[in-house]
């Protein structure tokens, strides 16, 4: 008989529980496991992709913070799909799918912890300690979600850690070059990033000529260099911006491609205009097609306060490229320095010194003379994920969390 996997996700925006809970419940063998998904808030891009692997969905519609009628008809779901594991992945999820799983008598209970959630209030720490005891085991991606939670209360011994999983490009290898050039043509950007705009400072930068770059060879390409994330203070996108104008400043062809939304996109193209870079930074919003940018990147920023472990920097050592990025917990999982790229320390909060690390850093790497360094980067990434990311990696780890811990419950 098979085991029934119920999940339950605040929403399947395109984002990276959202996109991890797709991949592992699209992927859990169908000869061994029954799964189902109840999303508690809105619809998303993901339900898509789940109900063409065969996978029901049903959006439950919770408009409030506290709702009754979401939690009622979370029971009702519940009581009618009958799961041997309720597995909750968010926090928003994690209340409210605990809360009715225990009520529901479901045998086995996984919180899903996703990020270092230093945001959480009083309040919310409360609802995780209040519904520990009966958690049976806290699925996590890395090991600092482990430290983060244990120092709150969370006994060490329920962690589960299964780090993310990325799929394999289908089309490896491919022509950067190719792909980069189609890029800035769809996109209706010059090869030589100077033309954009003729901005004041643009002109100042060739009359200083900043470290001899007016006599250096002119390079076929702009390198690019990727940010995808949600526009969301975390994530620090203003630090990129900051490192742009550096970079910019070192007279290096480059454009800066940021991807995703949110609340700040407004602040922040303001401050690309304080800073004078549009010429060389462009907001690309959401997008459906990150797998065309991460191919053309040159080096991938992430310059996150505070991470999971990053869908992003996966996506692009999946597809051999650098990656420069905050040593943080989540982050220090992925990229090894030096040998894969690199990490840039929190200068204990000097946010100058650690701006100037991103711009510093990004600039050796793109020099002439580190073609071949980026080269062996990206073939050391791409080897990185196929030994310990992969999805099948993934899959079955999860599998095998379900079975051992369903095997404990009826012993």
């Amino acid at each position: 008989m098979r085991i029934k996997v119920l999940f339950v996700i605040p929403t399947l925006d395109r984002c990276g529980a959202e996109k991890q809970l797709t991949l592992v419940a699209s992927n859990l063998p169908k000869e061994r496991f029954e799964v189902r998904v109840a999303v508690l808030t809105r619809d998303g891009p993901y339900s898509q992709t789940l109900k063409e692997a065969g996978i029901p969905v049903e959006i439950i519609g919770k408009r409030r913070k506290l709702s009754f009628r979401a939690y009622f008809r979370l029971k009702r779901i519940i009581k009618e799909f009958r799961p041997d594991i309720v597995h909750t992945w968010i926090f928003a999820a994690n209340a409210y799918g605990r809360k009715a799983a225990f009520a529901c008598g479901v045998p086995v209970v996984v919180c899903g912890e996703r990020c270092v959630d230093p945001w959480k209030t009083t309040w919310q720490g409360w609802i995780d300690r209040r519904l520990e005891p009966k958690t049976d085991a806290f699925a996590v991606n890395s090991s600092g979600i482990v430290d983060f939670y244990v120092n709150r209360g969370i006994p060490e011994k329920k962690f589960f850690v299964i780090p993310n999983a990325v799929e394999t490009p289908h089309e490896l290898p491919y022509d950067k070059e190719q792909s980069k050039l189609e890029l800035l043509n769809e996109l209706g950007l010059p090869i030589d990033a100077e033309s954009f705009v003729d901005s004041a400072k643009s002109t100042a930068f060739h009359e200083m000529n900043i470290s001899g770059a007016n006599g250096r060879p002119v390079q076929q390409l702009p390198f690019l260099i990727g940010l995808v994330a949600r526009l969301w203070p975390q994530k620090r996108i203003k630090d990129a911006l900051w490192a742009a104008d550096q970079v910019k400043f070192a007279q290096l062809n480059f454009y800066l491609f940021i991807i995703g939304d949110g609340p700040e996109r407004d602040s922040l193209l303001r401050y690309r205009e304080d800073l004078q870079v549009r010429d060389r930074v462009l907001f690309l919003g959401e997008r459906f097609d990150v797998e065309r940018f991460m191919k053309s990147f040159d080096v991938l920023w992430n310059c996150s306060a505070y991470e999971g472990q990053s869908n992003s920097i996966l996506e692009a050592m999946s597809y051999g490229v650098p990656v420069v990025a905050s040593d943080v917990p989540g982050n220090r999982d992925l990229v090894i320095p030096g040998k894969t790229g690199a990490l840039i320390s929190e200068f204990y909060g000097d946010e100058t010194r650690r701006r100037t690390g991103f711009s510093r850093e990004t600039i050796r790497l793109l020099k002439p003379e580190n073609k071949e360094l980026r080269a062996k980067m990206g073939t050391a990434a791409q080897q990185r994920v196929r030994e310990d990311f992969s999805l099948e990696k993934a899959v079955e780890r999860h599998a095998e969390m379900y079975e051992r811990l369903l095997a404990q419950k009826k012993q």
